[in-house]
């Protein structure tokens, strides 16, 4: 009989712990994991925090995982989180590439801040009213509402102002959430120009003129294409269009929002000058063409048309490289379409010097540049400033769970059930957007210095220096 009601004691008590735990975990804001997932939550957070004293009985190593592996994703996660990112007994990473270290760095008096880099010009053709200074060279990339969650959208909105970054709205159109944190606009047009689109899918003027009329909105992004599906127009399921969707972007609601896989206007290389041309008139702001790298002749076509006609030269170009992300792609587009990034920036770079244009147009870099080697790497290749959308969804608590497109993320970040989405704070998770930038910038900087720079924008090729797989030897990028 004792014994009886000791175990039903026990019970009790395990009962009422397990009910403790579960209203603790509900009424948190802190971990989206634990809010939407009381309890058992936690059995990921203990894999995550005794994993690495494990991993040694087990063979699967920190850098294998895809498409991004453990050690990238802890960093950022640290990060986000202001926690320590000092390692100990040395460095588990397989490096391709390494920094030369000058003989005598910078002391802390001689560094300096980033002075930042001018987007657009104000006089000659080409000119608009109103260039855009960047003031860090390290910002969002493009990610559709309707893909994120307007949560998401939110956080990543008030993190970018507090981190004095911009945000693209990626090509979905320009939502309320875009705008309420206060952050700097990219305002990308896709192929189906969802935000500014009359009834037949053409570019309507009033409409671009009705966007561009919000101070916020800085610059506009023409999207030829991005990295994940190079050919191939955004995706957006049924699942995911709300009415509010539907409204945004100008499309039926509960219908797959399939783009077109290029614009109907935009054929040749003279065609796309006078869009760049007609988009900036009538906003009166810089604007941008993002594309992936594939058949080299195009940029010396194009560069040669903005030398020739300098009003048609775009202000900057957002290059994205063929291991870009996005919630829904074909995998053969995924895998085996566009040129990689560390390809890809050395060649427009190189084609942009060909026709003396590097003080005309501006390069962005993006392709899973999350990390402080890939945007200082970034950086001496010619980059001017660094995009991610993926490093900014893993500062917000991605768990890389690959259900982006199902609108089932566990997270909140590209969820469509109103329940999950209510796991993720704004307020909380926009902190940790301006924790990661903020700390990326910091580490990038060391970089910088340890390279006997004053700042980052002094980076060139012979800075960095490529390790070639089973070569006891290095070569800098410039092949020496």
């Amino acid at each position: 009989m004792y014994f009886a009601i000791a175990l039903l004691l026990i019970a009790a008590s395990i009962a009422a712990a397990i009910l403790a735990l579960y209203l603790h975990d509900v009424r948190q804001t802190t971990h989206t994991i634990l809010r939407n997932f009381p309890v058992v939550g936690h059995f990921r957070y203990f894999a995550e925090t005794w994993g690495e004293y494990m991993r040694q009985y087990q063979y699967l190593p920190d850098w294998s995982e895809r498409p991004f592996n453990r050690l990238d994703r802890s960093w950022i996660y640290r990060s986000a989180k202001g926690v320590s990112n000092l390692v100990s007994f040395g460095s588990e990473n397989l490096p391709s590439f390494v920094f030369r270290n000058a003989a005598f760095p910078v002391l802390d008096e001689e560094k300096r801040p980033y002075p930042g880099k001018l987007i657009g010009i104000a006089e000659g053709p080409g000119a608009c009213e109103k260039p855009y200074l960047g003031t860090s060279f390290f910002n969002i990339s493009g990610m559709s509402y309707g893909a994120l969650s307007h949560a998401a959208v939110a956080a990543l909105s008030r993190g970018a102002r507090m981190a004095g970054i911009w945000m693209s709205t990626g090509e979905g159109g320009l939502a309320p959430q875009h705008l309420a944190g206060g952050a700097d606009i990219v305002m990308q047009i896709g192929t189906a120009k969802y935000g500014v689109r009359d009834e037949f899918g053409n570019l309507s003027a009033e409409k671009l003129r009705a966007i561009a009329a919000h101070e916020q909105v800085r610059m506009f992004e023409i999207k030829l294409a991005q990295g994940a599906k190079p050919g191939k127009g955004g995706i957006l399921p049924a699942a995911k269009v709300t009415a509010e969707i539907a409204a945004i972007r100008g499309i039926p609601e509960a219908q797959d929002s399939i783009s077109p896989n290029r614009h109907t206007d935009i054929g040749n290389v003279a065609e796309l000058g006078a869009f760049v041309n007609r988009v900036r008139t009538i906003s009166g702001k810089p604007v941008g063409v993002k594309m992936v790298v594939g058949d080299q002749h195009f940029l010396d076509e194009w560069f040669a048309d903005c030398t020739a006609n300098p009003a048609h030269c775009p202000d900057y170009i957002h290059i994205d490289g063929g291991e870009g992300g996005t919630g829904a792609a074909p995998a053969a587009l995924a895998d085996y379409m566009g040129t990689p990034i560390t390809q890809a920036l050395p060649i427009v770079a190189a084609a942009r010097a060909r026709h003396g244009l590097q003080n005309r147009i501006r390069l962005f870099a993006a392709g899973k540049m999350v990390t402080p080697d890939k945007v200082a790497w970034a950086l001496c290749m010619g980059a001017d400033f660094v995009v991610s959308a993926r490093g900014f969804m893993f500062s917000m608590g991605c768990i890389q769970a690959m259900k982006c497109g199902s609108g089932q993320c566990p997270t909140g970040v590209t969820a469509a059930d109103p329940k999950l989405i209510a796991g993720l704070d704004p307020a909380d998770k926009a902190v940790r957007v301006m924790r990661y930038a903020q700390r990326l910038r910091d580490e990038v900087e060391i970089l910088a210095h340890s390279c006997g720079l004053t700042d980052p924008t002094g980076f060139l090729p012979r800075h960095v220096t490529e390790i070639e797989a089973g070569v006891a030897g290095f070569r800098n990028q410039n092949g020496d």
